[in-house]
């Protein structure tokens, strides 16, 4: 099973922007689409964005306008660059395929994005 690791969250101030990367361990050839998700306190985790093999993509409502999914097969690693970054997009932000497996243990550690001033 491919294990993922996320990273470039942080702290932002409103309307910032962040470029978060996500690590798989092994071959992301054979997943044909990847995800990004996240959970806020006290939600549920929430699926925000999505990019197929081929790179087309899918957006929520909630960041449409503002992020960009994107893949490198070759380096095994899924993008999502966030723009006009809002209070509400304060959450961990996990990537994972789509659906995700049923095994708990699919999940990366996450990487904790906050938008303050």
């Amino acid at each position: 099973q491919v294990q993922f690791a996320e990273s470039g969250g942080g702290l932002v101030q409103p309307g910032g922007s962040l470029r978060l990367s996500c690590a798989a361990s092994g071959s992301m050839l054979r997943i044909p689409i990847m995800g990004w998700y996240r959970q806020a306190p006290g939600k549920d985790r929430e699926r925000v964005a999505s990019v197929t093999s081929g790179g087309n993509t899918f957006y929520e409502d909630s960041v449409r306008g503002r992020a960009t999914i994107s893949r490198d097969n070759a380096k095994g690693t899924v993008y999502l660059q966030m723009n006009s970054l809002k209070p509400e997009d304060t959450a961990v932000y996990f990537c994972n395929e789509v659906p995700p497996p049923p095994d708990s243990d699919s999940w990366g550690p996450g990487t904790q994005v906050t938008v303050s001033s």
